[in-house]
């Protein structure tokens, strides 16, 4: 089972530009899809976007759609959520997640098995 360790968040004014890392171990990376989450208190953890296990098929959030991007890199068993023109709103813990690979990444939190900890973003206004 592969295991997985958020970091890089942190405090940014709104319009500014953060990128938090997820790093894999345990397991063969590639064997999985990778995907980030949001939570705030007394809310469902949030879509925010996915990458296949190839790196070759992504999926954005609505909210976050042009604002934010995915990538991976297998051979050094990370993942990156790279946010840019940020918001007060997107202010919340984020989570990296893994899911057992497939084409399509999910959209569905239930679909990834394995969480890491999250790591605290907060954009102030």
């Amino acid at each position: 089972q592969v295991q997985l360790v958020e970091s890089g968040g942190g405090l940014v004014q709104t319009g500014g530009s953060l990128m938090i890392s997820c790093a894999a171990s345990g397991d063969i990376f590639s064997a999985y899809n990778v995907g980030w989450f949001r939570q705030t208190p007394g809310k469902e953890r949030e879509f925010v976007a996915a990458l296949n296990y190839r790196g070759g098929r992504g999926r954005i959030g609505d909210s976050v759609k042009g604002r934010f991007t995915i990538s991976r890199d297998n051979a050094k068993n990370v993942a990156n959520l790279f946010m840019y023109y940020l918001k007060p709103e997107d202010t919340a813990v984020y989570y990296c997640a893994a899911e057992r690979a497939a084409e399509v990444p999910s959209l569905q939190a239930v679909e990834y098995a394995t969480w890491g900890q999250g790591t605290q973003v907060t954009v102030s206004s």
